[in-house]
């Protein structure tokens, strides 16, 4: 009877599912979202700094390799939309091993970005209104995207709908003003030509190699397009929403990255510090459009808000996927009646606000930990992806190749040769300063969550599809 009771039991959590009511605009603008953040808006005139003009070629670099993944995924996300995504390709490809260590990784990776961007956007809170505390701006805003997210699907997708459009007016805006400027049509503005690129220590003032190592830190800002690949999954049209956001990846990284990039390094000298300190509203401001700085301010706020806003949503949707596979607690199954996993969701948010606390009471030591724990997940998650799809790839190939719809370009050869840049990314955060210590943590807390998988969930697994085989037989 007990056997019978826990099968039964386990069937009716299956039997809860995610609604679909995610629309193809909502998919599309949050792709978009997740590579607008800001990183974009505030990180490039480091990258600028650090290159000289030459950090256009580092964008080119870092947004290939990118879209080069995201392609991957596209072509196993129309065989099989999932709110898992890459941690079910992974299980499916390369093992259940595999699945639940880069399921956990990236639930671990996204709570840790929710915590982060939470603090950022109650800081910016607090420069505002001084007397609203950091922690409160912090706590208002995680309560505030933590219930969209619970509402429903549909009113998340609008939330960063309207968040993500936003920031892609402030992108096209910038482009616009950067693009009259470069032509000397600007008012009031000499056309710069190519004086900042050519000039002052040519295209390469820094040498080549900090070019390569830029790329690393590109491609890590570049993370986020993934998401559409998850929400896809919620969407009332999976197959087409997926190929649409997909396909979309390469337009929106040449027109907002690459395109706003060449923009600043045409009109902004290299080394020029402070202007790079703000390199967007610097431009903004050398038009002579007033409060520049305040309007560039709100729009960070609101990419931090995206992103917390997101963060929320797929970190609840992939530890949802995992308790599908019994790889986390099945309480994170139950679903309520607008198809929202709620325990997922409240158990997110949870623990991002318990890693948001030690900003507040361990700075130096807890929450560099976490940070730097989590810090280079993402280069994993595309390693399992590109590895996923040559499984998968060859595995379809024999079995029904009329499946495929999307595919890698130049397989296999490409997705080879992405793979080897993908580990030579992770492996030289080991010799670059800033990224050390994220990388041996990475590493160490990728090694423990391997290791729990064997010492816990493997005999569980297996004792599970035993009761799985003898409840069948007894009903």
């Amino acid at each position: 009877m007990f056997i019978i009771r826990k099968g039964v039991e386990f069937l009716a959590y299956q039997e809860q599912k995610l609604h679909k009511d995610l629309k193809t605009r909502h998919v599309t603008m949050i792709s978009i979202g997740g590579v607008i953040g800001a990183g974009l808006f505030v990180g490039s005139g480091a990258i600028i700094q650090s290159t000289g003009p030459a950090a256009l070629l580092s964008y080119v670099l870092g947004g290939l390799m990118v879209v080069l993944v995201m392609r991957m995924l596209g072509e196993m996300a129309v065989l099989n939309p999932d709110s898992g995504s890459f941690s079910t390709y992974a299980h499916q490809a390369i093992g259940p091993w595999a699945g639940y260590t880069i399921g956990w990784l990236y639930w671990f990776n996204w709570v840790i970005i929710v915590a982060i961007e939470a603090t950022l956007v109650g800081a910016i809170i607090h420069d505002w209104i001084p007397a609203i505390p950091v922690w409160v701006g912090s706590l208002s805003l995680t309560i505030l995207m933590t219930v969209t997210n619970i509402y429903s699907v549909k009113t998340y997708g609008e939330f960063e709908y309207w968040l993500a459009f936003i920031k892609v007016v402030a992108i096209v805006a910038f482009l616009g003003v950067g693009v009259l400027m470069v032509l000397g049509v600007m008012p009031g503005i000499e056309a710069p030509g190519l004086s900042n690129i050519t000039g002052n220590g040519g295209f390469f003032p820094q040498g080549f190699l900090p070019v390569l190592l830029s790329v690393v830190f590109i491609t890590f800002s570049l993370v986020g397009s993934e998401v559409a690949a998850i929400a896809a999954g919620e969407s009332d049209n999976p197959e087409k929403n997926v190929v649409r956001a997909i396909n979309s990846v390469v337009w929106r990284i040449l027109v907002f990255f690459i395109g706003s990039v060449a923009v600043l390094v045409t009109v902004l000298p290299w080394d020029a510090h402070d202007l790079l300190k703000a390199p967007y509203a610097s431009v903004f401001d050398m038009a002579g459009l007033p409060a520049a700085g305040q309007v560039m301010n709100v729009v960070v706020f609101i990419s931090l808000l995206s992103v917390l806003n997101s963060g929320l949503y797929t970190s609840s949707r992939m530890i949802y996927s995992l308790a599908q596979k019994q790889e986390a607690p099945r309480i994170f199954l139950q679903v309520n009646k607008r198809g929202i996993p709620i325990w997922a969701v409240l158990a997110s948010t949870s623990f991002a606000y318990i890693c948001a606390m030690f900003k507040f009471i361990s700075p130096d030591k807890m929450f560099v930990f976490l940070a730097n724990s989590s810090g280079g997940v993402s280069m994993l998650v595309y390693i399992f992806i590109a590895v996923s799809h040559i499984r998968m790839r060859r595995r379809i190939e024999k079995e029904n190749p009329e499946k495929l719809k999307v595919k890698m370009w130049l397989f296999p050869y490409l997705t080879y040769l992405t793979i080897l840049a993908l580990i030579g990314i992770f492996i030289a955060q080991a010799f670059i300063d800033d990224m050390r210590l994220q990388f041996y943590l990475t590493s160490l807390i990728t090694v423990l969550v391997i290791g729990s998988y064997f010492v816990f969930y493997r005999k569980k697994r297996t004792s599970s599809a035993v009761e799985e085989k003898r409840t069948k037989k007894i009903v």
